[in-house]
């Protein structure tokens, strides 16, 4: 595999500039790979501008430090659990902990840095989002397992994903809880679409190994079910939208989001891991276009 299909061998950018045994640090926490705390964030920043804080600029920038944070205290985490299965993968052999190029007892000593960061961001907010915020902790501890019980841990990984958005909008606001749930659920299903996509990678080496997946379970209709998931997540997004603001115009805000996730399906190659890299990182792009739907109806919907 070339290391553009294979992610976890990035050496680029700032990363590349670092003496070896950071790197291997900053590699545990996935710096190298910047698309994972960025799909982590947009649900809370979506949160936030839907529920009307559209000057709450350094709330967003806060949540952003925390997505950064506590997404690499996620990925050490994991990497520290499945350590023995990452050494069977040809994807994650090389990642840090697996390689030995980080020791386990350093992993943990990090894992306990990266949180300390996201104690000073959970500081900033009022207590009934502390108070969600905490409550992740128990689904974000589970998921490492989810592969091993479940056909679908990209669902667990969902609700993982997702819980930024919860925070966003308790920190704002506490009303309205029918949207924050319909926006919930959508970026759920957005989070097991785009996960599926990624899955794609490994699905030969996780059939050997006995890993399960969405993208094994769904077999050669992965296309159809990526796009069933995209389809929920839009139903749900646009709920959220007229359940704030009834009117239709404000529909018309999804039709970007909605025009992205459908190139992602219709263009997608199954069988082409780098391609499904190519398509899972576009979620980056499709996240800001996203927030600018909820900017949108966020500030012209209802109180």
């Amino acid at each position: 595999m070339t290391a553009e299909i294979v992610p976890d061998t990035q050496h680029r950018g700032l990363v590349a500039r670092l003496p070896a045994t950071l790197r291997g640090y900053a590699q545990l926490a996935r710096f190298d790979r910047p698309i994972g705390w960025w799909l982590l964030f947009w649900p809370g920043a979506w949160a936030v501008l839907l529920a009307g804080a559209d000057q709450s600029w350094s709330l967003i920038a806060w949540l952003l430090l925390g997505a950064t944070a506590m997404r690499g205290a996620g990925c050490v985490y994991n990497d520290i659990v499945d350590r023995d299965l990452d050494r069977q993968v040809a994807r994650t052999a090389s990642r840090p902990i697996a390689s030995g190029a980080v020791s386990l007892r350093a992993g943990w000593l990090w894992l306990a840095a990266l949180c300390l960061v996201g104690l000073i961001v959970l500081l900033q907010l009022r207590w009934q989002a502390q108070l969600v915020a905490l409550a992740s902790l128990a689904p974000v501890a589970a998921y490492p397992f989810m592969k091993r019980i479940t056909w679908w841990p990209q669902a667990w990984l969902g609700i993982v994903f997702s819980w930024a958005a919860l925070v966003g909008w308790v920190e704002v606001r506490s009303d309205h809880l029918d949207v924050l749930a319909a926006l919930y659920g959508g970026c759920i299903a957005w989070v097991i679409g785009y996960d599926t996509i990624y899955a794609l990678q490994d699905r030969e080496d996780d059939a050997l190994i006995g890993v399960r997946s969405s993208a094994l379970r769904m077999g050669a209709h992965v296309r159809g079910g990526v796009a069933a998931f995209y389809a929920a997540a839009v139903a749900l997004w646009a709920l959220a939208f007229w359940l704030l603001r009834h009117d239709w115009i404000a529909l018309v805000a999804l039709v970007p989001m909605a025009a992205h996730l459908a190139w992602q399906v219709s263009a997608l190659a199954p069988e082409d891991g780098g391609d499904a890299l190519a398509k899972f990182r576009s979620n980056r792009f499709a996240g800001l276009l996203m927030a600018a739907a909820c900017f949108v109806v966020g500030t012209t919907g209802g109180g």
